[in-house]
């Protein structure tokens, strides 16, 4: 990892930033060995996060635990909620102290500090925070659990940019999610890079691994008070913030009706703030995959297994309906199947095992009990209340959980003979599979399905070799996906390759990861300089 200034115009330096290759965590490779060694000393210690403000510390009574996903008997991390005592300290710090940080991006040494410490320095600590907090594997969180790789790519995009731009005058809410660690740091440091004070309030199922991108930054270099990190209740978070008249955007990423709810708030007191406020949002999808009659089998099987179960189907881009035609259902079923009989799931080898079979934690977040209530229930025949929803359905694989010790889902196929029903356009975020098994015959029909059962337009994927039914595809399905991907499957974007974000109900569209997204938290200022006096107030065509 390395910075190298290029050249410099005005107070712009531009900088060729050298990133490190994601490591691969091989068998016998050092990145293995010290990943292995920090996952053995889980269960040894509950760390103290306090809420930090400032350069300032604070604990309240309002006491809280982080356990682990796969053994919720045990606590790994001790928090606080904010009170009302902490608004009153926020109120008084953003008044005095918004205006003092110049932005990060016009001292790059820190972001690269912080990569070089995330790689290097704190690796494997943070994959063991983020493995057993998250419940996720190694090779699962795209860029490693807390790398900002988004930030050395916003650095080149700023680096090009020759244009003015300021912070925004106020705060940035950063609302982090709890299933990828890496989208906090990106949610909370990129207005910061502009030049922002940020208040960040992490997932309380990821609180530990977040707070350890907090610690990388200010051990990086970035000064106390430009990031600011506040657990708290979610509406009373949400209530505070969208109150203060110092508000400046919201940076979120979770359910649609925390979304709601913030946008609706903000529309309600548009009258107190200094600047209308921005908000960003991604709110998850119900995410896609139609397979047309000339696709390759194989990959349309491997393709579906990567994105539906892997990480238990907690990505928001996560395949979670799928259209069959029937002349290749008995064959994408079979093989399917197969995998879900040779899964085997060792329960703390978190290198050796494709996925890590539990849902969520103990401590419930809002946009969680949606996921909670229908994969709990839905695979009991004991609970007639469900019937409403899986009546047109029939599980033909997995369906089995287990919450004794951890939480745990079996991969789960369900097919169904309804393309409406509510497991094919309601998000359920774990591993669930729904099928369609459509006739040949009503192609056209079940297409313009797929764009409008769902309120949600985040990822898809269309497997065919017939290429003009994939060019037709384009253009029927460019409302039904932010991310749309060819003959591959609905999870992977990449920082600077794949921008991700989708619109109707699953967000903004404003992708994170692309060039744009940086600029969406800067205030630019056009300039212009007159060299020569004016003389003369007529205009030539006066005479």
């Amino acid at each position: 990892m390395g910075c190298l200034p290029v050249e410099r115009l005005d107070h712009y330096t531009t900088y060729l930033i050298l990133d490190i290759t994601p490591s691969a965590y091989l068998p016998g490779s050092k990145e293995r060995e010290a990943i292995t060694a920090a996952l053995k000393r889980v269960g040894s210690t509950v760390e103290e996060v306090p809420i930090v403000i400032g350069s300032k510390e604070y604990k309240t009574e309002h006491v809280q635990y982080q356990p682990m996903p796969h053994n919720h008997k045990k606590k790994i991390a001790k928090f606080y909620y904010a009170t009302p005592v902490v608004e009153n300290a926020l109120n008084a710090f953003f008044a005095k102290e918004l205006t003092k940080y110049q932005p990060i991006s016009e001292d790059p040494k820190s972001t690269l500090n912080c990569l070089c410490l995330d790689d290097l320095k704190y690796a494997a600590g943070n994959y063991y925070i983020n493995d057993k907090s998250t419940g996720s594997v190694v090779g699962q969180q795209p860029f490693g659990g807390g790398r900002m790789s988004a930030l050395t790519f916003y650095l080149e995009v700023l680096a090009s940019n020759l244009g003015r731009g300021e912070g925004l005058d106020g705060f940035v809410a950063a609302v982090s999610p709890f299933n990828f660690t890496a989208i906090g740091g990106n949610l909370a440091y990129t207005p910061a890079l502009m030049g922002s004070s940020v208040l960040w309030k992490p997932s309380d199922t990821a609180l530990l691994s977040n707070y350890t991108i907090y610690k990388i930054m200010i051990e990086a270099g970035v000064p106390p008070g430009v990031v600011n990190f506040v657990p708290a209740d979610g509406p009373v978070f949400g209530d505070t913030i969208t109150a203060s008249p110092y508000l400046a955007g919201i940076n979120f990423t979770g359910s649609v009706p925390t979304f709601n709810r913030l946008w609706l708030q903000v529309g309600k007191n548009i009258n107190v703030y200094k600047n209308f406020p921005r908000l960003i949002g991604e709110c998850g999808g119900k995410n896609f995959h139609f397979i047309h009659a000339s696709a390759n089998v194989e990959s349309v099987v491997n393709g579906t297994i990567r994105s539906a179960f892997e990480y238990c189907g907690q990505k928001c881009s996560a395949c979670s309906r799928m259209y069959v035609p029937e002349s290749l259902f008995c064959f994408c079923s079979c093989f399917l199947l197969l995998f879900l009989f040779s899964a085997s799931v060792p329960v703390f080898c978190f290198c050796s095992c494709f996925l890590l079979l539990f849902l969520f934690s103990t401590s419930v977040p809002v946009f969680c009990f949606c996921s909670c209530f229908l994969l709990l229930f839905l695979f009991s025949a004991s609970v007639p209340v469900f019937c409403f929803c899986v009546c047109m359905s029939e599980i033909i694989g997995g369906g089995q959980y287990d919450e004794s010790c951890g939480y745990f889902i079996q991969p789960t196929i369900v097919q169904t003979k309804d393309p409406l029903e509510k497991i094919m356009t309601e998000e359920i975020f774990g591993p669930v599979l729904t099928i369609f098994v459509y006739p040949d015959k009503d192609l056209d029909k079940t297409l313009k399905i797929v764009t409008d059962s769902t309120p949600y337009a985040l990822t898809g994927a269309v497997f065919a070799e017939d290429e003009s039914f994939q060019k037709r595809c384009l253009d029927d399905l460019k409302y039904a996906a932010g991310n749309y991907y060819i003959n591959d499957k609905s999870t992977g974007s990449v920082v600077g390759q794949q921008p991700f974000g989708g619109g109707r109900m699953s967000g903004t569209n404003d992708k994170a990861g692309g060039p744009h997204y940086v600029l969406r938290w800067a205030t630019p200022q056009s300039i212009k300089e007159t060299f020569v006096p004016l003389t003369e107030w007529k205009y030539p065509y006066m005479g």
